[in-house]
């Protein structure tokens, strides 16, 4: 497992009968986890002093307790990125840390590319992997069904000082998107892929990771340059190995020199430093 790294702010404090303990900059929030499977004492004072509990509804979906007062967003570092958290009514806080396992990988990459890198973020959510990619000296084309989470990717890019540089924010679903890149011939030197296991576009389309990955992967091949540097696909589904998915892109990019690697990925647990696994991703690169 790639355990993340580099993190300022957040902290995976405790982890016991399916919830995290995280502390978020100086908050600390309490959220479930369905892969946090074991019932260990909960010895930490934060499990009593947590300002914020998200409590799963019987009927789908859930809602927080505020047991202090959190402003309605603030922000955390990682790596000199700034990033804004805003706690939402599906858990969710604007961040997946453990993708910071993945942007160091991408900023290295084309860091040490040696000339002038394109790049697709496909279900770019709140930009992180866009802002490394950008930090790093590539051009970027973010793209999410979400227009507020589009929205929130620019607010993170106008944080970091980044606005200026050659980013296009796209709002649509993604692969009517990377249709109509191949028809405009238009070509990538990376692809990030970081897709949900289901979702609505904005036009209602329904996304369904075991029945529409293969065929976006494949999409997304006749729009790949001549020598493409990477191509990350990432997974939270239940049941989909990291082997499975280095399997589909193996099979894709067969016809490139180089290797695919698939891993899970997570977030080391400071009160037990044990690695909690939060996904996988399977990475091509050249070399």
């Amino acid at each position: 497992m790639r355990a993340a790294e580099g993190w300022k702010d957040y902290e995976l404090i405790d982890a016991s009968s399916g919830n995290r303990l995280e502390r978020w900059g100086s908050y600390l929030l309490v959220r479930p986890d369905p892969q946090v499977i074991w019932h260990t004492e909960k010895k930490d004072s934060g499990w009593d002093r947590a300002d914020a509990v998200y409590h799963r509804s019987s009927s789908g979906g859930g809602s927080w307790e505020y047991r202090s007062p959190l402003p309605e967003e603030w922000t955390v570092e990682w790596n000199g990125l700034r990033l804004i958290v805003t706690p939402t009514n599906f858990k969710h806080t604007g961040v997946f840390p453990e993708q910071a396992a993945n942007w160091k990988i991408y900023e290295d990459l084309i860091g040490s590319a040696g000339r002038d890198i394109k790049v697709l973020n496909l279900f770019g959510y709140t930009g992180a992997a866009s802002l490394a990619c950008l930090r790093a000296g590539a051009s970027v084309c973010h793209v999410d069904a979400s227009k507020g989470m589009v929205a929130q990717a620019k607010r993170n890019s106008a944080l970091n000082g980044l606005s200026d540089r050659p980013c296009r924010w796209i709002v649509d679903d993604c692969m009517k998107f990377v249709l109509r890149e191949a028809r405009r011939e238009n070509r990538y030197d990376a692809i990030i892929m970081d897709p949900p296991s289901y979702g609505r576009g904005p036009s209602g389309e329904v996304w369904k990771y075991e029945d529409d990955i293969s065929e976006l992967v494949n999409a997304c091949t006749d729009i790949l340059s001549d020598d493409p540097l990477f191509f990350a696909l990432n997974s939270y589904t239940t049941g989909i190995s990291p082997s499975a998915s280095g399997y589909l892109l193996s099979c894709a990019m067969s016809g490139y020199p180089g290797k695919v690697t698939a891993d899970e990925i997570g977030l080391t647990v400071t009160g037990t430093g044990f690695a909690l696994p939060c996904g996988s991703t399977s990475i091509y690169t050249k070399r």
